[in-house]
């Protein structure tokens, strides 16, 4: 019997700075900084939920990993038996996915399994380009690169899929990657990397995201003037991040945090940039409601972009206190395809499963549908 060869790594760092606000963890000095504000790793647990699909197959997979908890230690947590290459220190870094990567590629694995974000689909390519096909399974804050599953059991999926030579394409798609440095300054300054394969499951890879569409500022301007209108007095305003925002915080003559989450009451700012651990304190004492949009192409409404708006965050608020606004156009974008949330809980991504409204002008308010990963 033919064993499969699965080469896996996490990058335990990833997404460590959504919910302290800092959107993203390049750099030894903001992961340090970080990690004061009361950040922890879990790339792991979304890595784990990909590879428990894989369970039932232990047998007639191998996986080729990283020690400790670049790998090994989920691999054992769920059953498997790794082989395990390379030594890493207590703090990993670009350099040990990148060795990671290469010697995997030198043990003939058949398909790279890998959880981070888009600086990791980066180190993934600088290491072995395009020679295996590749799955990401999204960790990480950033999430531009066509690489990554809609979710963790999604990458584990098609990772079980392409593993028993079930018939699907192989398609090469962008590594994009932003400069984190500018982004927390609100500048998206995205770069295309190269490309890699990846076995292709239209419903269950994520698009790569999509800019903002332009001629669109009357339905902007009519969505912003309806939600400032209905704003209630005494009630905290948590403003999620995007360019379909920022008008709601420009009418009001407020500084905006493009990239960031900014809390209003009665109008006025009460705090920008917030991070996770800021919000709950802020809702310990008011009754509040959270805005938010849908990033284009992709349709995620929670968990890509804004992780600071926690799952803790929204049992807080209740679901029936989330506003979600967008136009028709991004709406349309999407197809068929229904609104994502993905916030690492399963008890809360559920919660949103069905229909929701969404505004898309200031009259008009539609009905879409909303899955919970």
């Amino acid at each position: 019997m033919y064993v499969l060869k699965l080469g896996f790594i996490v990058n335990p760092i990833a997404g460590m700075g959504g919910k302290v606000g800092l959107k993203g963890t390049d750099g030894a000095e903001v992961l340090k900084r970080a990690i004061e504000l009361g950040a922890y790793p879990e790339a792991g647990i979304k890595a784990k939920k990909a590879l428990e699909v894989l369970v039932p197959y232990k047998e007639q997979i191998e996986i080729i990993t990283s020690p400790g908890s670049m790998g090994e230690e989920i691999s054992k947590e769920v059953g498997f038996k790794p082989i395990v290459i390379g030594k890493i220190k207590d703090t990993t870094g670009p350099k040990d996915t990148e060795m990671a990567a290469k010697e995997m590629i030198h043990k003939g694995i058949d398909l790279l399994l890998f959880a981070g974000g888009d600086g990791t689909a980066r180190n993934i390519y600088n290491a072995i380009g395009n020679k295996i096909p590749v799955i990401g399974i999204p960790a990480g804050v950033k999430i531009h690169s066509g690489v990554y599953a809609n979710h963790p059991r999604a990458a584990g999926e098609i990772a079980l899929k392409y593993l028993k030579g079930e018939e699907m394409d192989v398609k090469e798609v962008e590594v994009m990657d932003i400069d984190e440095e500018a982004f927390r300054e609100g500048i998206v300054t995205a770069k295309l990397y190269g490309y890699m394969k990846v076995p292709f499951e239209p419903d269950l890879i994520q698009n790569q995201k999509s800019g903002g569409i332009e001629g669109e500022e009357a339905a902007l301007d009519g969505i912003s003037d309806r939600i400032i209108e209905d704003m209630e007095e005494d009630v905290l305003y948590i403003i999620g991040s995007g360019t379909t925002t920022r008008p709601i915080m420009e009418k009001l003559g407020l500084p905006n945090t493009l990239l960031g989450i900014d809390l209003v009451k009665n109008k006025k700012l009460v705090a920008s940039d917030v991070n996770e651990k800021e919000i709950l304190q802020y809702l310990k004492d008011n009754k509040a409601k959270i805005i938010v949009t849908v990033i284009g192409g992709q349709g995620y409404i929670f968990g890509r972009g804004n992780q600071q708006i926690s799952a803790q965050v929204i049992k807080k608020v209740g679901k029936e206190n989330v506003i979600i606004i967008a136009t028709k156009k991004k709406l349309m974008s999407l197809g068929r395809r229904p609104l994502l949330v993905d916030t690492g809980d399963d008890e809360v991504n559920k919660m949103f499963n069905g229909y929701m409204r969404v505004r898309t002008s200031y009259t008009e308010e539609v009905v879409h549908m909303v899955k919970g990963l």
